[in-house]
């Protein structure tokens, strides 16, 4: 009896001890401003109708329907600040190059999927949004450039009047806003790393860590933003559970599923269809 006694304290301080390591920042101001909007994945894109993704086209349809957005950012060689979703080009623009390797004068010659669309700037986006819709900026880090690249979407961010917040799936810029942006509402990308076939050269013990959001003991996110499909995942139910966190869905392409989700208290990040 003794030893089962042992056990079962054991496991109890192993609950309690995982449960503290997922305490993320609580109550800190803004995100009231941010749920309950639908946020359309790279823009309402549509490629049918010659409006490719996170296309300046794109955003001004979400923006005309009163919708929020979601888009990536990346570092180019100029210092200047791409939004596109791949670093290396080939899917979107059909050329073999990586944006980091590029500058803002290489852009018009980087049409996007065949339309006459070409890969916009961060300082574009915002002043299509300032004062409207808000934004949910994703930091995509190549090279280890989670610093530089924090530090230049922020200085693109002040003095802007609108919404928003930041998220990636690199801890590094979290642990950059936690230290020198405190103000902002940051979020930590995930999925199940564990099943999904399409990491790249992810680590088996790094794919652990970001599946069951254990970078949260340093990062201290306001909200996880987790696939959808993999919400059930136990790290995020029990930061639910214990903490209510702040919870984003990507990405949702049916409007049952949407509607599901937001009655959850869930935001959520959509495409292929018009809520």
């Amino acid at each position: 009896m003794k030893l089962i006694a042992k056990a079962g304290l054991g496991c109890i301080g192993a609950l309690g001890a995982w449960g503290l390591l997922l305490k993320p920042r609580r109550n800190q101001p803004g995100w009231d401003k941010l749920e309950g909007a639908r946020y359309a994945h790279r823009g309402l894109h549509d490629l049918a109708l010659g409006v490719p993704e996170n296309s300046m086209t794109a955003f001004r349809r979400a923006v005309e329907r009163g919708f929020g957005a979601e888009l990536d950012v990346h570092l180019m060689a100029d210092g200047e600040l791409a939004v596109v979703h791949d670093s290396n080009l080939t899917r979107v623009c059909g050329k073999q190059v990586l944006i980091e390797d590029l500058t803002a004068a290489d852009l018009p010659d980087c049409p996007l999927m065949g339309t006459g669309e070409t890969i916009p700037m961060f300082r574009e986006v915002l002043e299509l949004f300032e004062g409207k819709a808000p934004l949910i900026i994703e930091l995509k880090v190549e090279r280890d450039n989670a610093n530089i690249l924090t530090d230049r979407v922020m200085a693109a961010l002040e003095g802007w009047n609108g919404i928003y917040c930041i998220e990636s799936f690199h801890p590094a810029v979290l642990l950059r806003l936690k230290k020198k942006y405190p103000y902002v509402l940051r979020g930590q990308l995930s999925q199940n790393f564990m099943r999904d076939s399409e990491v790249g050269n992810l680590a088996m013990p790094a794919r652990f860590v970001l599946t069951h959001l254990l970078t949260t003991a340093f990062t201290r996110p306001d909200f996880i933003a987790y696939k959808w499909q993999d919400r059930k995942e136990p790290s995020l139910r029990l930061m639910r559970a214990l903490y209510g966190v702040h919870e984003v869905g990507w990405t949702v392409r049916d409007r049952a599923v949407m509607e599901e989700l937001a009655q959850d208290g869930v935001s959520p990040i959509f495409e292929q269809f018009i809520p």
